[in-house]
């Protein structure tokens, strides 16, 4: 770990922070890495919590977005400097799954019951009905103030549609023929890059791009499941990050620029990269790969040099990560 501290600090260097969890035993623990050095804890109930999204706003606020579980539920919570907050009321199951900041407002995609959530500054606007399952996890401001959020709600036939919501007004991606989500949005200009997955007639899943609403499969092979988890858009070159499965149980971690394919892994073991941000024309990707003791180790790619952020020692995983 004293390697990954001097190698991310420097006055040129930025700071990388990383969100995700780690397995003590009693439970896991939402966990932020910043330069390779984990805070065990994110504060408040310890024993079994995840952070899923990272975001640091312009004067250098940390937000982390997550949950922690219950009995018989989650509960959605939003830390700011390791200060924790309760989304939602602790008598429903709820999620966090992704935070934006923009103009000193907090923005943070979830969910509630079957019900798919945006809090604005801690007041929740319900995106959903309920009257099916439905889930938002990603959000986006654009330049112009809009608001997007990507997810999923399923049908009448049980079947999820990969959505987008645009201000609160939704709109399907996918037909509803087979399972789909949207797992990530990027607004560049006025292009909308949605990132997700949607089941072909085999039932794999299979990693997909939207621009525009205009669909593109990342993958060739549909005999194994691929997904593409975030998109990050940067000077009009698009960054996608994801994996593949090259057998029942081994996968590569990917990362896509522009429609071309990086593989971050060999495919030896189990591995996935789940997030990836650009800065200064460094990629910095972020995601987990299983060791030869079948443990969960979180990874670090920058420019596709990995880095292990965990021990090896207990399952980790991290999905979010954030260069400022």
């Amino acid at each position: 770990m004293l390697f990954l501290a001097l190698l991310f600090t420097g006055c040129a260097e930025p700071s990388v922070y990383v969100a995700g969890w780690e397995d003590y035993g009693t439970g896991r623990m939402a966990k932020l890495w910043k330069n390779g050095i984990a805070r065990r804890h994110l504060g408040g109930r310890q024993n079994d919590a995840v952070a899923l999204g990272v975001f640091v706003s312009t004067n250098k606020e940390v937000y982390v977005a997550g949950y922690d579980l219950r009995p018989m539920r989650s509960i959605a919570k939003l830390w700011k400097n390791g200060v924790e907050q309760h989304l939602t009321i602790e008598s429903a199951s709820s999620e966090a799954n992704s935070v934006y900041v923009e103009n000193n407002n907090v923005y943070v995609a979830g969910r509630e019951s079957n019900v798919a959530k945006l809090w604005i500054n801690g007041a929740a606007q319900s995106l959903t009905d309920g009257t099916y399952s439905a889930r938002a996890l990603s959000v986006y401001v654009s330049s112009d103030n809009d608001v997007y959020v990507a997810g999923r709600e399923q049908n009448e036939h049980k079947i999820d549609v990969a959505k987008l919501w645009k201000n609160g007004i939704g709109q399907s991606l996918t037909d509803g023929t087979f399972n789909a989500s949207a797992l990530s949005v990027h607004v560049s200009g006025s292009d909308v890059y949605v990132a997700g997955y949607e089941e072909n007639e085999l039932g794999n899943t299979v990693a997909m791009l939207r621009k525009n609403g205009k669909a593109q499969n990342l993958t060739d092979v549909i005999h194994y499941n691929s997904k593409a988890n975030h998109v990050f858009v940067l000077n009009d070159d698009v960054y996608i990050a994801g994996y593949e499965f090259v057998t029942s149980w081994r996968s590569v971690a990917k990362v896509w620029k522009n429609g071309t394919v990086q593989n971050l892994t060999d495919g030896t073991a189990r591995a996935a990269a789940y997030s990836v941000y650009v800065r200064d024309n460094d990629v910095y990707v972020v995601g987990d790969e299983r060791n030869d003791d079948g443990i969960y180790v979180v990874k670090l790619w920058k420019n596709g040099i990995a880095r292990s952020l965990s021990s090896g020692e207990r399952d980790a995983m991290a999905f979010s990560v954030f260069v400022k």
